[in-house]
């Protein structure tokens, strides 16, 4: 059998709100919340798995990393310069506005208000 990764949990002050601030800036589907007491807020990242939100009183943050392709890079970087979200092309200045990743052609990183930060990496 294959390892495949379902989901995952990512704690957040408000489960609703981090989770449409990452569907909405990677252009990805969040869904409705499931869980017994719905306090599970997902958002698909694709056919087989999901970030499954959390609301928890102190979350910690986590590094998530996307590799996507051009079209999308260029979707994400537009809605990130529209919503005026800093963002940045290393993980110790994800705010430098650079697109200059250092493992591939183009990249960049960018914060939630929670403090978990999102890397999106594009082969060109």
């Amino acid at each position: 059998m294959t390892v495949t990764l379902n989901h995952t949990i990512v704690p957040a002050a408000d489960n609703g709100r981090a989770a449409r601030f990452l569907a909405d800036v990677m252009g990805l589907e969040c869904l409705p919340p499931t869980g017994s007491r719905g306090h599970f807020v997902p958002v698909r990242v694709n056919d087989s798995l999901t970030l499954d939100y959390m609301t928890v009183e102190e979350p910690h943050a986590v590094h998530l990393a996307f590799e996507v392709d051009p079209a999308t890079f260029d979707g994400v970087l537009a809605r990130l310069r529209a919503g005026g979200v800093p963002y940045g092309s290393r993980p110790d200045a994800p705010d430098n506005g650079r697109v200059d990743h250092p493992l591939c052609p183009r990249g960049l990183f960018f914060r939630d208000e929670n403090g978990h930060l999102f890397e999106v990496m594009s082969p060109e």
